[in-house]
Protein backbone atom coordinates (compact mmCIF):
# COMPACT_ATOMS: atom_id res chain seq x y z
CA UNK A 1 0.00 0.00 0.00
CA UNK A 2 0.81 3.60 -0.62
CA UNK A 3 1.81 6.10 2.37
CA UNK A 4 3.81 8.66 3.54
CA UNK A 5 7.51 8.78 3.11
CA UNK A 6 9.64 8.30 6.18
CA UNK A 7 13.27 9.12 4.54
CA UNK A 8 13.62 12.95 4.78
CA UNK A 9 12.88 12.41 8.49
CA UNK A 10 15.26 9.73 8.71
CA UNK A 11 17.71 11.69 6.76
CA UNK A 12 17.51 14.44 9.28
CA UNK A 13 17.76 11.97 12.50
CA UNK A 14 20.80 10.62 11.28
CA UNK A 15 22.70 13.80 10.44
CA UNK A 16 21.37 15.12 14.48
CA UNK A 17 23.15 11.31 15.48
CA UNK A 18 26.18 11.80 14.14
CA UNK A 19 26.75 15.67 15.60
CA UNK A 20 25.73 14.43 18.82
CA UNK A 21 27.84 10.73 19.39
CA UNK A 22 27.59 11.35 23.22
CA UNK A 23 24.76 11.82 24.02
CA UNK A 24 23.10 8.83 21.93
CA UNK A 25 25.58 6.95 24.51
CA UNK A 26 24.25 8.32 27.48
CA UNK A 27 20.85 7.60 26.36
CA UNK A 28 21.80 3.54 24.95
CA UNK A 29 23.05 3.39 28.25
CA UNK A 30 20.06 4.55 30.01
CA UNK A 31 18.17 1.73 27.96
CA UNK A 32 20.64 -0.71 29.00
CA UNK A 33 20.17 -0.67 32.72
CA UNK A 34 16.36 0.15 32.44
CA UNK A 35 15.77 -2.78 30.26
CA UNK A 36 18.15 -5.36 31.85
CA UNK A 37 16.68 -4.10 35.76
CA UNK A 38 13.08 -4.67 34.50
CA UNK A 39 14.17 -7.72 32.61
CA UNK A 40 17.26 -9.35 33.54
CA UNK A 41 20.89 -9.17 32.57
CA UNK A 42 20.59 -12.08 29.95
CA UNK A 43 20.25 -11.04 27.02
CA UNK A 44 19.40 -13.98 25.41
CA UNK A 45 16.21 -14.09 27.29
CA UNK A 46 15.42 -10.10 27.77
CA UNK A 47 14.34 -8.87 23.84
CA UNK A 48 14.99 -5.32 25.27
CA UNK A 49 18.04 -5.60 25.88
CA UNK A 50 19.10 -7.35 22.84
CA UNK A 51 17.95 -4.31 21.31
CA UNK A 52 19.29 -1.53 23.43
CA UNK A 53 23.07 -3.79 22.90
CA UNK A 54 22.23 -3.56 19.35
CA UNK A 55 22.00 -0.13 19.50
CA UNK A 56 25.23 0.38 21.62
CA UNK A 57 27.18 -1.88 19.25
CA UNK A 58 25.71 0.29 16.70
CA UNK A 59 26.94 3.46 17.87
CA UNK A 60 30.19 1.68 18.56
CA UNK A 61 30.09 2.10 22.42
CA UNK A 62 32.64 -0.30 24.10
CA UNK A 63 31.85 -3.97 25.33
CA UNK A 64 32.98 -3.13 28.88
CA UNK A 65 30.93 -0.48 29.07
CA UNK A 66 28.05 -1.83 28.01
CA UNK A 67 28.27 -4.92 30.57
CA UNK A 68 29.47 -2.48 33.62
CA UNK A 69 26.19 -0.62 33.27
CA UNK A 70 24.08 -4.25 32.81
CA UNK A 71 26.02 -4.91 36.02
CA UNK A 72 25.07 -1.79 37.79
CA UNK A 73 21.17 -2.29 36.53
CA UNK A 74 21.37 -5.70 37.89
CA UNK A 75 22.81 -5.27 41.83
CA UNK A 76 25.98 -5.90 40.76
CA UNK A 77 27.32 -2.60 41.11
CA UNK A 78 26.37 0.51 42.54
CA UNK A 79 24.83 2.64 40.11
CA UNK A 80 22.01 5.60 39.64
CA UNK A 81 18.17 4.49 39.17
CA UNK A 82 16.33 5.66 35.73
CA UNK A 83 12.90 5.65 35.86
CA UNK A 84 10.71 5.64 32.78
CA UNK A 85 8.46 8.62 32.34
CA UNK A 86 6.18 9.16 28.96
CA UNK A 87 4.47 12.70 28.75
CA UNK A 88 2.40 13.62 26.19
CA UNK A 89 1.08 16.90 24.60
CA UNK A 90 0.37 19.29 20.97
CA UNK A 91 2.54 20.69 18.63
CA UNK A 92 2.08 22.90 15.56
CA UNK A 93 -1.20 22.55 14.46
CA UNK A 94 -2.08 20.54 16.77
CA UNK A 95 -0.11 17.42 15.98
CA UNK A 96 0.12 15.15 18.45
CA UNK A 97 3.58 14.50 20.13
CA UNK A 98 4.92 11.95 22.82
CA UNK A 99 8.07 12.23 25.14
CA UNK A 100 9.55 9.26 26.36
CA UNK A 101 12.33 9.82 29.38
CA UNK A 102 14.38 8.39 31.35
CA UNK A 103 14.89 10.33 34.90
CA UNK A 104 16.51 10.08 38.33
CA UNK A 105 14.73 13.48 39.20
CA UNK A 106 10.96 13.02 37.68
CA UNK A 107 10.46 16.81 39.14
CA UNK A 108 13.45 18.06 37.00
CA UNK A 109 12.00 16.49 33.55
CA UNK A 110 8.69 17.34 33.81
CA UNK A 111 9.50 20.90 34.02
CA UNK A 112 11.99 20.67 31.19
CA UNK A 113 9.53 19.11 29.16
CA UNK A 114 6.93 21.87 30.09
CA UNK A 115 9.25 24.39 29.12
CA UNK A 116 10.04 23.08 25.82
CA UNK A 117 6.48 22.80 24.51
CA UNK A 118 5.28 26.04 26.04
CA UNK A 119 8.05 28.10 24.43
CA UNK A 120 8.22 26.89 21.18
CA UNK A 121 4.38 26.76 20.48
CA UNK A 122 3.16 23.87 21.69
CA UNK A 123 1.12 22.65 24.61
CA UNK A 124 1.77 19.99 27.22
CA UNK A 125 -1.13 17.31 27.52
CA UNK A 126 -2.25 14.85 30.09
CA UNK A 127 -1.99 10.89 30.29
CA UNK A 128 -3.28 9.74 27.45
CA UNK A 129 -4.46 12.57 25.79
CA UNK A 130 -2.90 11.99 22.35
CA UNK A 131 -1.15 8.20 22.82
CA UNK A 132 -4.40 6.28 21.71
CA UNK A 133 -2.70 7.89 17.91
CA UNK A 134 0.02 5.66 17.88
CA UNK A 135 0.77 1.80 18.26
CA UNK A 136 3.91 0.05 19.53
CA UNK A 137 5.34 -1.15 16.38
CA UNK A 138 8.26 -2.61 14.74
CA UNK A 139 9.65 -0.20 12.26
CA UNK A 140 12.23 -0.83 9.51
CA UNK A 141 12.93 1.74 6.84
CA UNK A 142 14.77 1.15 3.25
CA UNK A 143 16.02 3.28 0.86
CA UNK A 144 14.34 4.68 -2.07
CA UNK A 145 15.22 1.98 -4.99
CA UNK A 146 15.14 -1.02 -3.18
CA UNK A 147 13.65 -4.23 -5.47
CA UNK A 148 9.81 -3.43 -3.67
CA UNK A 149 8.85 -7.12 -4.75
CA UNK A 150 11.72 -9.24 -3.56
CA UNK A 151 11.94 -7.20 -0.43
CA UNK A 152 7.79 -7.62 0.37
CA UNK A 153 8.09 -11.53 -0.46
CA UNK A 154 10.89 -11.71 2.10
CA UNK A 155 9.50 -9.62 5.00
CA UNK A 156 5.87 -10.99 4.69
CA UNK A 157 6.91 -14.53 4.86
CA UNK A 158 9.31 -13.82 8.14
CA UNK A 159 6.21 -12.84 9.51
CA UNK A 160 5.76 -8.92 8.77
CA UNK A 161 2.33 -6.90 9.20
CA UNK A 162 2.86 -4.00 6.79
CA UNK A 163 4.97 -3.42 3.63
CA UNK A 164 4.20 0.54 2.94
CA UNK A 165 6.16 2.24 0.34
CA UNK A 166 6.50 5.99 0.66
CA UNK A 167 5.74 8.62 -2.11
CA UNK A 168 9.89 8.98 -2.91
CA UNK A 169 10.22 5.26 -3.22
CA UNK A 170 11.36 4.71 0.98
CA UNK A 171 9.98 1.34 1.52
CA UNK A 172 8.59 0.90 5.89
CA UNK A 173 8.24 -2.34 6.72
CA UNK A 174 6.25 -3.25 10.46
CA UNK A 175 6.06 -5.95 12.57
CA UNK A 176 4.57 -6.92 15.64
CA UNK A 177 7.11 -5.93 18.43
CA UNK A 178 8.04 -9.63 19.39
CA UNK A 179 8.39 -10.22 15.82
CA UNK A 180 10.63 -7.56 15.12
CA UNK A 181 14.04 -9.44 15.52
CA UNK A 182 13.07 -12.21 13.23
CA UNK A 183 12.06 -10.15 10.36
CA UNK A 184 14.88 -7.54 10.17
CA UNK A 185 17.46 -10.88 10.63
CA UNK A 186 15.26 -12.80 7.58
CA UNK A 187 15.56 -9.42 5.19
CA UNK A 188 19.19 -9.25 5.82
CA UNK A 189 19.92 -12.96 5.04
CA UNK A 190 18.66 -11.69 2.21
CA UNK A 191 20.66 -8.99 1.73
CA UNK A 192 17.64 -6.08 3.02
CA UNK A 193 19.52 -4.23 5.01
CA UNK A 194 17.70 -1.42 6.43
CA UNK A 195 18.51 2.59 7.03
CA UNK A 196 16.32 2.48 10.37
CA UNK A 197 15.33 -0.65 12.41
CA UNK A 198 14.02 0.19 15.37
CA UNK A 199 10.60 -0.49 18.14
CA UNK A 200 9.22 2.67 18.07
CA UNK A 201 5.60 4.28 18.63
CA UNK A 202 4.11 4.57 14.72
CA UNK A 203 1.35 7.06 14.57
CA UNK A 204 -1.82 6.12 12.96
CA UNK A 205 -2.57 8.97 11.18
CA UNK A 206 -0.31 11.60 9.62
CA UNK A 207 -1.22 15.38 9.91
CA UNK A 208 0.24 17.44 6.42
CA UNK A 209 1.79 20.69 7.61
CA UNK A 210 2.82 24.47 5.44
CA UNK A 211 6.63 25.21 4.87
CA UNK A 212 6.22 27.59 7.71
CA UNK A 213 4.65 25.27 10.94
CA UNK A 214 6.93 22.86 9.78
CA UNK A 215 9.95 24.88 10.58
CA UNK A 216 8.21 25.29 13.64
CA UNK A 217 7.61 21.60 15.06
CA UNK A 218 10.94 20.58 13.52
CA UNK A 219 12.38 23.16 16.10
CA UNK A 220 10.29 21.85 18.84
CA UNK A 221 11.04 18.34 18.22
CA UNK A 222 14.82 19.47 17.86
CA UNK A 223 14.37 21.13 21.24
CA UNK A 224 13.01 18.43 23.18
CA UNK A 225 15.45 15.92 21.98
CA UNK A 226 18.00 17.30 23.07
CA UNK A 227 17.01 17.77 26.89
CA UNK A 228 19.08 15.65 28.64
CA UNK A 229 16.67 13.15 30.04
CA UNK A 230 14.85 12.66 26.41
CA UNK A 231 15.10 8.95 25.41
CA UNK A 232 12.59 9.54 22.62
CA UNK A 233 10.25 11.59 20.57
CA UNK A 234 7.38 10.61 18.74
CA UNK A 235 4.96 12.53 16.53
CA UNK A 236 2.33 12.52 14.01
CA UNK A 237 3.55 15.52 11.47
CA UNK A 238 4.88 15.13 7.87
CA UNK A 239 7.82 17.56 7.53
Amino acid sequence: MAGHSKWANIQHRKGRQDEKRQKIWTRVVREIMVAARTGGGDPSANPRLRLAMEKAKASNMPIDTVKRNIDKATGNLEGVQYTEVRYEGYGIGGAAIMVDTMTDNKVRTVAEVRHAFSKHGGNMGTEGSVAFQFKHVGQMIFAPGTNEDALMNVALEAGAEDVITGDDGAIEVLTAPLEFEAVKAALEAKGFVPEMAEVTMRADNAIEMSESDATKMQKLLDVLEDLDDVQDVFHNAVL
